[in-house]
């Protein structure tokens, strides 16, 4: 991460979620009263398709809260309208239907009735709505769809997924900044695109079924927030105290960890050694708990994508030692460096060169004979 991040992403974090500051206009949605020819789809309707942490403690409107995250439906007619209301802060979503995408953009304590700025047409259509900012930016409630009186309403074809991809990690996983232009900014989460992470784009390729647990300035043992990774990767919401999720339900077949930024980049900026010792024990820590809580999954560790993780000297060396000592004892896990790295955040296409080296890695490696 750099000084302009840690003193922006800093002073944010500083400030109420509910105040932060939006900029840029959303694609579609407006705030007008529905058409008087409508019908609603309740958030609790059984047909709607579910991907991702939500929180259903209100079926009416549950909690869209992490980034990749998914919901999805079919219908016929030719209106629709996606109701989404802010919880916190701000949040971000590809509206996607049939193949063609906007934006909808839900500002801190909004309302928003998100509709296509194009023609639906006739005919049975497909919705997804997918979370493309972060959790930590901001969580929206889901509120339902309205559509045209008599439209047909219908669950969607089960995913064709050929495998369950997980990623966890920092701002590199969350695709933070990866719209933007030559300058990181974080007044406006709109162009942190998760759709187009590194992560999101290694899923597509194979086919799988996505999940990113990823928060931008969470280290292992220190960085620009408060939490650490080992406090919330297993929680509902991106907080230590935070219910935690039922990891039980969804289980993936390889899980992805990218964590080191941070801990190196906050220290160097703070003018403070690198925690080695800790950050060994912080990350063998960490890995030992998602072995128990996913015994059938093959993990993956990840280190790179900005300077930290492809230039550090202290950073590598803490890094390579957790991970002799975590292969040493479970021939499930195996790790890979990225060559490619950015001194922003990855642009998207960084994250694409990104991607491309994991895929190639992925298609090499023995475990993953079953998915190709």
């Amino acid at each position: 991460m750099t000084k302009s991040f840690a003193s922006a992403f800093v002073a944010l974090m500083s400030l109420s979620l509910g105040t932060a500051a939006l900029h840029g206009a959303p694609a579609a949605p407006s705030a007008t009263a529905p058409a008087a020819a409508t019908q609603s789809v309740s958030a609790a309707d059984a047909r709607l398709r579910y991907e991702g942490r939500f929180d259903f403690a209100d079926r009416a409107a549950p909690s869209f809260i992490w980034q990749g995250s998914r919901i999805s439906l079919d219908f016929t007619g030719e209106t629709l309208a996606v109701l989404l209301e802010s919880q916190t802060g701000e949040s971000h979503f590809d509206v996607t239907v049939d193949g063609r995408t906007f934006v909808a953009s839900v500002p801190p304590g909004g309302h928003v009735r998100a509709e296509p700025p194009f023609p639906l047409g006739s005919g049975r259509h497909h919705l997804t709505l997918f979370k493309r900012s972060e959790a930590s930016a901001g969580i929206a409630r889901f509120r339902g769809v309205e559509l045209a009186a008599g439209a047909g309403v219908f669950a969607p074809p089960p995913p064709a997924y050929r495998l369950a991809m997980e990623f966890f990690g920092d701002s590199i996983t969350v695709g933070a900044c990866n719209e933007d232009g030559d300058t990181d900014q974080w007044e406006s989460r709109r162009t942190h695109n998760n759709a187009l992470s590194y992560g999101a784009l290694t899923a597509a390729a194979f086919s799988a079924d996505y999940r990113n647990l990823a928060i931008s300035g969470m280290g292992i043992v220190t960085g620009y927030v408060e939490v650490k990774a080992g406090e919330v990767w297993d929680r509902l919401y991106p907080e230590a105290k935070s219910p935690r999720a039922d990891l039980a339900a969804w289980q993936p077949d390889v899980a992805f960890v990218n964590y080191g930024e941070n801990d190196d980049s906050f220290t160097r900026s703070q003018h403070q050694p690198f925690p080695a010792a800790e950050f060994t024990r912080g990350y063998v820590s960490l890995v030992r708990h998602l072995r128990a809580a996913y015994p059938k999954t093959h993990l993956v560790l990840l280190r790179g994508g900005m300077f930290g993780g492809a230039k550090s000297d202290e950073l590598r060396p803490a890094w390579e030692a957790a991970v002799r000592e975590l292969e040493a004892g479970d021939p499930a896990i195996g790790h890979y460096v990225f060559q490619h790295w950015s001194s922003n955040h990855p642009r998207v296409a960084d994250d694409r060169a990104m991607a491309d080296e994991l895929i190639a890695w992925l298609k090499q490696q023995p475990f993953f004979a079953a998915y190709k």
